[in-house]
């Protein structure tokens, strides 16, 4: 008795979709690496937390007393 694609428990169906995914990865993988694009050029550099405190202090969020105890925190 033949069941069509589903001859063989199944494993045909899984080959095939094995298969698909990894013919779509190597698709992507070769345009991104044709074009140059990763993910890791557009990422914007973290800012550590000290810098964070130092833009909050410049924009006056904080005072100069709250800019002193937590950079003393923050530092030892």
């Amino acid at each position: 008795m033949m069941h069509g694609w589903y001859y063989g428990g199944g494993y045909a169906f899984i080959f095939m979709a094995v298969f698909w995914v990894a013919a779509i990865a190597a698709v992507v993988f070769l345009i991104r690496s044709l074009t140059g694009s990763s993910v890791s050029h557009t990422e914007a550099p973290r800012e550590s937390a000290l810098d964070i405190l130092k833009r909050r202090y410049a924009s006056g969020e904080i005072d100069k007393a709250e800019y002193e105890e937590k950079s003393r925190d923050l530092k030892g």
